[in-house]
């Protein structure tokens, strides 16, 4: 009943905004005599169309979008490295606290509730040209937002196994480049992050590591027990450790499309010789509560080693070419500290 109420109100606001705007055929006119003006004189970039296609189908966008709102922290993080500051974000709380990259939201930025139900009535109200989301997320209310407006739904978890989660993170890096005409922008962008894991890879070559293979886990509670995902090799996380010359050696067996498994303390053994690089919330850091006192966790060789490496609550494991850059610091920073 709500959802419909709320389907019906969207709808309702919409047809009246665009009542508004048809019934005034004067500022019509000077608006797009504005547009002519402007394309004749070369002050803002080209309107030519653009056409791309996001994980559902081809879209076609006439203008570019200039107010543009994202639903998942990785299409925020996209479009600030663009230099595009985005008028509405899901869960910014929850963003400041997982991701840490050098472009930060404007304060002016609004929060339109959480990644997983946002406020279909927040987002009308802020009139976006475009909508950046995940289609996993969000494909039972794909109606909805593109009746708001033009969306782009991406997959940053492909399902072809040919296909790697670091590929689908600069395919649709520059895909969003493409419709907000930063292309040259985003690979400026790739360039510098190139760049960086050459650079990384000489300075961890330096650091003399044991042994350059690693395991990379996100621990966290679930239902008050450890739980550990370890990053498999089709992971995006997994790849830029290998990017900088580190060799991952935990594999499940089997594609994992998101890019890890979830394992208890019990698993560890097997990967026990290698380095462990984690990603814990300071407020709920496992391996110093709740695996404290655990016997398999202190007779692991990298907990007897010293072979421990965190990374920081907010190294974030699924983000863009910003929080590539992120990562790969991190994992120089702790590995010359050792």
């Amino acid at each position: 009943m709500m959802k419909s109420w709320l389907r019906l109100a969207i709808l309702v606001l919409l047809i009246s905004l665009l009542a508004a705007c048809g019934g005034n055929a004067d500022e019509q006119e000077s608006a797009e005599n504005t547009e002519e003006k402007t394309e004749q004189t070369g002050d803002t970039e080209s309107t030519e169309a653009v056409t791309v296609r996001d994980a559902f189908e081809e879209k076609t966008f006439e203008e570019t979008p200039v107010k543009v709102l994202a639903l998942e922290w990785t299409y925020v993080e996209d479009l600030l490295a663009l230099g595009v500051q985005p008028v509405g974000v899901a869960d910014i709380e929850g963003y400041n606290s997982w991701v840490d990259i050098d472009a930060e939201l404007d304060e002016e930025v609004v929060d339109v509730g959480t990644r997983q139900e946002p406020n279909l009535e927040m987002i009308a109200e802020l009139e976006p040209d475009l909508i950046i989301t995940a289609g996993f997320r969000h494909e039972a209310i794909q109606q909805e937002l593109e009746f708001i407006a033009p969306t782009l739904f991406f997959d940053p978890y492909p399902t072809d196994e040919t296909v790697s989660q670091y590929d689908e993170m600069e395919e649709t890096f520059r895909t969003i480049a493409k419709v907000v005409q930063k292309e040259e922008e985003a690979e400026s962008v790739l360039e510098e992050l190139d760049a960086k894991y050459e650079e990384a890879k000489e300075q961890i070559a330096a650091a003399d590591l044991k042994t350059n293979e690693f395991v990379l886990t996100q621990a966290f509670s679930a239902n008050q027990a450890p739980t550990l995902r370890l990053f498999t090799p089709n992971a995006m996380a997994t790849q830029i450790f290998e990017k900088v010359g580190l060799e991952n050696v935990y594999d499940s067996g089997q594609f994992e499309m998101y890019g890890y498994s979830e394992v208890n303390v019990e698993a560890l053994p097997a990967v026990e010789d290698a380095n462990f690089f984690y990603v814990v919330q300071d407020d709920d850091n496992v391996f110093e509560d709740q695996l404290q006192s655990n016997s398999v966790w202190q007779n692991l060789n990298f907990v007897q080693n010293d072979q421990l490496y965190p990374l920081g609550g907010d190294a974030w494991l699924f983000g863009g070419p910003l929080s590539a850059m992120t990562l790969v610091d991190r994992i120089v920073e702790v590995v010359e500290e050792e």
